[in-house]
């Protein structure tokens, strides 16, 4: 009796207090798990466990890839989502490794004076917190796509994590409320993203408070019920439109919104092309990677390249990560000269992925000191989240998606539950004559670099991050420390890092400065730096002997991730 009114009382609070079974419910955080069966790592734990559900019931890589994806856009929605975009690299159980661009893609109106104004370039939050900023969102066409040529799973099938999510909800933690106090003055414009994510005295949702979030709930079913058309057409493709074209503005704005370019039209001829990998050889190990209109994979490759060349770095540490960050400097000049979307630009990939260009490059660098200002791109011959996923076959993915800045342009679509992406602000939206500018029905350059590492033809490494331009740096950096370094993969993932992109001084996070790598690099070196937040937040796996796998996550940045097998 005792034992019936103690249930009865438990089951009360629970009933009563959602939060309190929600909590429960939620699997806890862990950054690193070793087992067989497949692995995940994400930066949530929701969002992990979906994955990893998947594969306990049968699904293959690409569908537990798409239905952890499903769940990020829940509960990480300023860094992604289905009004956003991104790149996935697949290898098959076969062997075969292929890429699914999924780039958000311009409006067919738009021209490269766009984002001009009476002759001047807009400023950057003038251009992003509007509806010029919107690019024809390209998740869903590629979840479709994945899917369909590579999965085992339906798209209504993946999706009921998500929508189970979406209706009930998850837990505001200290990240998300910073994360939204950076844009309340924006977010506080717009009624259908202020009822969603402020509270109604207009500061952030309280810490620990559950958020919910039925419009995307419905979202999700009608395109898990009606496949990706319901998305790309009819009344969710006209809301989307509508939203960028006319930004839901309230009374009480204090900024100003411009009006978008995109159309219903715009929607309705998306698609998402299958592309080759970017492939680069570095110390017996084959690195493939998203070419463009991503510049991760052909920057992060020629940088492997040029590092190449340089036998023994684990030798001296400090020496390892002064060339690193000179490697970083030579390769994104080249990248911010050449790489731009493929159908508008000729670029010159297999020249700059060819050992001969990285020798000639390697030849400018200062192996004693540090270049003293930007250098000049050469002459070759003519970003968000990241999740990966392994299951027991030897498929894997490693994809990177985003609406572009944390809270995209800061729109919900009325009724919809999602955010628009403004990730028409990755072109050079200063200049009318650069290979990225703006253009009509053009996909912006991105620097995300979603990595699979091969050794003899089997999986060994997969991973990527989030980060904008520093993406690129902490996947090289990651893979340096792994493979040249002598670290373990948390390890690898673990340490302080640096991003040098180019510019007279390397961004750098407090920890990376203070360590004794950091000062000789300072006094040795003469690399001069610049106080950085955390770089990156890295999801990473790592195939072992006997059929395990170790799947790894960030511990401490971005709140930490969350890593898990399928038996541990």
């Amino acid at each position: 009796m005792v034992l019936r009114i103690l249930i009865a009382a438990v089951l009360a609070i629970v009933l009563l207090d959602p939060q309190v079974a929600l909590a429960h419910d939620a699997p806890a955080k862990q950054p690193t798990a070793v087992g067989r069966g497949g692995g995940a790592a994400t930066v949530d734990a929701l969002g992990t466990r979906a994955a990893i559900e998947t594969l306990r019931h049968g699904g293959n890589a690409v569908d537990a890839a798409v239905a952890a994806a499903g769940v990020l856009g829940v509960v990480e929605p300023y860094s992604c989502g289905i009004g956003g975009g991104g790149f996935m690299v697949i290898r098959t159980r076969t062997g075969k490794v292929t890429t699914i661009d999924s780039r958000e893609l311009s409006p067919a109106a738009m021209r490269p004076d766009s984002f001009f104004d009476s002759g001047a370039a807009l400023e950057f939050d003038d251009a992003r917190y509007s509806g010029l900023s919107a690019g024809v969102p390209g998740t869903v066409a590629g979840w479709d796509k994945a899917l369909r040529r590579y999965g085992t799973r339906s798209l209504g099938q993946v999706l009921q994590p998500g929508i189970r999510a979406a209706r009930r909800g998850f837990v505001v933690d200290e990240t998300f409320v910073s994360q939204t106090e950076d844009n309340v003055p924006w977010f506080d414009d717009i009624p259908s993203t202020a009822k969603l994510y402020l509270d109604p005295d207009g500061t952030p949702r309280d810490e620990g408070t559950v958020l919910r979030n039925p419009d995307l709930a419905a979202t999700y079913a009608s395109i898990a019920g009606h496949g990706a058309k319901a998305f790309y057409s009819g009344p969710i493709a006209a809301a989307i439109a509508e939203a960028a074209r006319r930004p839901p503005i309230g009374p009480n704005a204090d900024h100003a919104w411009r009006s978008g370019l995109l159309t219903e039209a715009d929607l309705a001829g998306y698609t998402a092309p299958e592309r080759a990998p970017t492939h680069v050889r570095h110390r017996g190990l084959d690195v493939w990677s998203m070419g463009p209109p991503s510049s991760g994979g052909s920057t992060v490759g020629e940088a492997l390249n040029i590092l190449e060349g340089y036998p023994d770095l684990s030798s001296d540490r400090a020496r390892a990560l002064h060339l690193f960050l000179e490697a970083s400097r030579f390769s994104f000049a080249d990248r911010n000269a050449y790489v731009a979307d493929p159908d508008f630009f000729d670029v010159p990939l297999d020249s700059l992925l060819s050992g001969s260009y990285a020798a000639e490059r390697r030849s400018l660098i200062d192996e004693t000191h540090a270049a003293e200002s930007p250098v000049t791109p050469g002459e070759p011959n003519r970003s968000t989240t990241h999740l990966v996923v392994a299951d027991r076959h030897g498929t894997v993915v490693s994809y990177t998606f985003t609406i572009e800045s944390l809270g995209g342009n800061g729109i919900v679509v009325p009724g919809r539950g999602f955010l628009i992406n403004n990730e028409l602000t990755d072109f050079n939206i200063d200049a009318t004559d650069h290979p990225n500018s703006a253009d009509g029905q053009k996909r912006p350059r991105s620097s995300m670099a979603p990595t699979i590492v091969t050794r003899q033809g089997r999986p060994f490494l997969a991973l990527g991050s989030p980060g904008g331009a520093s993406i690129i740096t902490t996947v090289l950096q990651v893979l340096l420390e792994r493979l040249d370094l002598g670290a373990t993969l948390p390890e690898a993932i673990a340490r302080p890092r640096a991003s040098q992109r180019n510019a007279v001084t390397t961004e750098a996070e407090p920890a990376f400065i203070l360590s004794p790598e950091g000062a000789a690099l300072d006094t040795q070196f003469g690399q001069d730096y610049k106080l950085g937040a955390e770089l990156g937040a890295v999801s990473a796996l790592e195939h072992l002997r006997g059929g395990r796998v170790l799947a790894a996550a960030e511990p401490v940045r971005r709140g930490g991730g969350s890593a898990a097998v399928v038996q541990p």
